[in-house]
């Protein structure tokens, strides 16, 4: 939307309309002036309950002049707009916020900020309630059209989060090499007609073909270009806690680990093996019997779970992986679907993303130390927690613990294995 210098520039010698809002910034000393947060967040808010847009900061609304903003300024608006979409909108938004620049009445370029909004899934309230956009202006939604479209953005939901397509995403962005692993070989089927069936491209609302949230995830080297937080994020820590001023120091490794799904499972694997101790002890015939701290299988099927379950919808929380001397900490985003608890995840099934845990179960495992066990990386057979409940303790002698955090988090910790008494 008005992606292009040309476009933007067309559309600013126009003027505001649905799809377009202008403002100026004002500064007094060395702060911001104008525009308010709040007034941020009701504007966004109502392209996120309309059809979307963009605003446009840097030019002024009346004269459509472009003023531009310092440079040296640029990134306290931007802070301004990210608190704005988070602290003041519920849900919170996660528009593309983008420095560009734009000529001024001389021709001198100014440097601008560009946000742009797609249409949301969700009913979005800002400080001044809830608003749409009615032509060049937000307005209160009306109580009526208020309850329509709570009703009809609840049944759009009905299609899971990650079937959705992804705004500004293009096929193209997904590897063919990376696709085709869940497809057979055989199908002479047009692409899009093959990954629809996946799962991994839609239509949007304009008709327009899109990856979507499986897609980019799966079939996409950098899925964090579109969807923030899709990563793993790993430290190894020295000793058994840390606190927020001491955590730099004792950090032994740490790796953002990103790319597709399943590299990022492998690429996690590896950073456990890599950190954790191998004790030894001499064994029945008198040879040497390696002990490891965790049994990988187990890390396996924890690491899985996490980024395959994890609500994708939480824009910027990833899968935070913590490694100490005495435990492995995993914290996966989002809470527990339906009506699972921590108590019943040995023994229900419930799948938040249906649609990524179809195509990790297509997905072959390439690895000779995950391919004795399965042939692809997901079991659909429920049997993935009580792998990971019954493999640590008997390593470990302590039973794994899973708990809620703050109803937005589920904490997996796997107790690491003592070391053996030396005879």
């Amino acid at each position: 939307m008005l992606a292009t210098r040309s476009e933007l520039i067309d559309k600013i010698r126009l003027g505001e309309d649905s799809f377009l809002e202008l403002k100026e910034v004002r500064f007094a000393g060395g702060k911001i002036r104008g525009p308010e947060q709040n007034d941020l967040a009701d504007e966004l808010a109502a392209f996120a309950n309309s059809r979307g847009g963009v605003l446009l900061l840097g030019v002024h609304d009346k004269s459509r002049e472009v003023l531009g903003i310092p440079v040296d300024r640029l990134d306290a608006v931007e802070a301004l707009v990210r608190q704005a979409c988070e602290d003041s909108i519920r849900p919170p938004l996660a528009p593309v916020i983008e420095r560009t620049t734009l000529p001024d009445a001389a021709g001198v370029e100014q440097p601008v900020l560009r946000m742009e909004v797609s249409p949301s899934l969700f009913v979005h309230q800002s400080p001044g309630g809830y608003f749409h956009r009615v032509g060049s202006s937000k307005r209160p939604i009306p109580p009526e059209q208020l309850a329509r479209l709570f009703q009809q953005r609840s049944q759009s939901r009905l299609i899971r989060f990650d079937e959705t397509p992804v705004a500004q995403a293009t096929l193209d962005e997904q590897e063919e090499a990376l696709w085709r692993r869940f497809a057979s070989s055989a199908t002479r089927e047009p692409p899009e007609r093959l990954l629809s069936k996946l799962a991994m491209a839609a239509q949007d609302d304009a008709g327009t073909w899109r990856p979507t949230v499986a897609g980019i995830l799966l079939a996409s080297r950098d899925p964090q270009r579109h969807i923030p937080g899709a990563f793993i994020q790993a430290v190894a820590y020295a000793g058994v806690g840390v606190t927020p001023q001491t955590a730099a120091a004792y950090q032994r490794d740490a790796l953002d680990i990103t790319g597709p799904l399943d590299q990022q499972i492998f690429g996690a694997c590896d950073f456990v093996r890599r950190n954790m101790r191998m004790a030894a002890r001499k064994g029945a015939g008198g040879g040497r019997e390696d002990l490891p701290q965790y049994d990988l299988l187990a890390v396996f099927e924890a690491v899985t779970n996490a980024v395959a379950h994890r609500d994708y919808s939480m824009a910027g929380s990833k899968v935070r992986l913590r490694l100490f001397d005495d435990r492995l900490e995993i914290y996966t985003p989002g809470m527990l679907p339906n009506t699972m608890t921590p108590e019943s995840l040995p023994y229900r099934q419930a799948a938040r993303n249906e649609a990524i845990t179809s195509l990790l179960a297509r997905c072959p495992v390439e690895r000779d130390d995950v391919a004795a066990h399965r042939t692809h990386i997901m079991d659909k057979r429920g049997e993935g927690v009580p792998i990971i409940l019954e493999r640590s303790e008997a390593l470990s002698g302590k039973t794994p613990e899973y708990r809620l955090i703050d109803d937005s988090e589920l904490l997996l910790t796997i107790y690491a294995a003592a070391e053996p008494e030396q005879e």
